[in-house]
């Protein structure tokens, strides 16, 4: 019976199957042949982008609504009654309900680090908040499944702690830019709000957001749908697939330049995994988008030195690298 709900759940209402037969019936009746590669482009790019767009705002909404209880004076304090390893644990977790990519996590991580949180945990969020978040999770589960979806979040974290843990081990707080160290951090409780105002609070967030993100999906989705009806299966498996070792380290590489959250790589790595990509290698091109793109390096540059820069990102690198191997090897148990 739980396994027939979770069947539901994940099938009909994540994953929204009901969605995807309509939309075919829907281009049927209009005359188009959704067996052609016109025909199914089509109908993956509408299907995608209607059940994302419709996550999204769900999702941004639901998840902006918990945020309204995590402001960042409040998460500081949170983060500030920890020590050690349980300290970046708490970051990494705090890290999961903030913002959606790495670029608008960057503020924050600077706010903490002025404010005088240790600077492995301020990593610990850092590296957690674009690769881990809510949404991810429920993407995550309506495209591959419960069990890919919670070992993703898993590994993610993981990289999140051990990545501020070792950044902290090697005492590097000379290398944050100076103006930041010598910041003079203001407490200002946040005001209480009515729930009236959080509901306000969340849909401007959700409407701001997606503004922001939708158009990204847009390009995510239409990129998978050339990716699912356009490139040869050979092709993406002599590349991505179990044939190639180094498949891993160079979709890591190729998702760097990239720009966009986790709702527009997640349509990318759904078509790469139908077209014979090994689940480790989609995930370590979804993980270094979020986490390693280049603007979001960029910015982050404004705040550290490169010496520390550069130890941010093999750290990542290693830990993504790593993860998605381990990945490709459970890949055929899990999926």
């Amino acid at each position: 019976m739980l396994q027939m709900i979770g069947s539901f759940i994940t099938e009909q209402i994540l994953g929204m199957k009901w969605l995807n037969e309509f939309v075919g019936r829907l281009l049927s009746g209009l005359g188009l042949d959704i067996n052609s590669r016109v025909g199914s482009s089509i109908h993956f790019f509408l299907y995608d982008v209607i059940k994302i767009a419709v996550l999204l705002c769900v999702l941004i909404f639901l998840i902006s609504y918990i945020q309204s209880y995590f402001p960042p004076e409040k998460s500081k304090k949170i983060m500030g009654r920890f020590h050690g390893i349980e300290a970046n644990c708490i970051a990494a977790l705090l890290g999961t309900v903030t913002p959606f990519c790495s670029c608008s996590s960057i503020p924050l991580f600077i706010g903490f680090t002025s404010a005088g949180l240790p600077l492995g945990v301020t990593f610990s969020f850092l590296i957690s908040s674009p690769m881990v978040d809510l949404g991810s999770i429920i993407l995550l589960t309506s495209i591959f499944g419960v069990k890919v979806a919670v070992i993703y979040v898993v590994f993610g974290l993981v990289i999140a702690v051990l990545g501020g843990t070792l950044i902290e081990k090697f005492h590097m707080e000379n290398q944050v830019e100076e103006f930041i160290r010598k910041a003079n951090a203001v407490d200002i409780d946040s005001p209480s709000l009515t729930q009236k105002e959080r509901i306000v609070y969340s849909k401007d967030q959700m409407l701001e957001t997606f503004k922001k993100v939708f158009p990204y999906v847009l390009i995510g989705v239409g990129i998978g749908a050339i990716v699912h009806n356009w490139i040869p299966e050979d092709f993406i498996e002599g590349i991505l697939g179990s044939n190639n070792p180094f498949g891993v380290v160079l979709a890591t590489i190729l998702g760097i330049p990239i720009y966009a959250d986790i709702f527009a790589t997640i349509p990318i790595a759904e078509a790469l995994l139908f077209k014979g990509a090994t689940l480790g290698t989609v995930l370590a091109f979804m993980m270094g988008v979020t986490t390693l793109s280049l603007p979001s390096l960029i910015m982050l540059k404004k705040a550290i030195k490169m010496k520390l820069l550069l130890m941010f990102i093999a750290i990542c690198t290693a830990g993504i690298i790593i993860v998605s191997y381990i990945f490709n090897t459970i890949g055929v148990l899990i999926l």
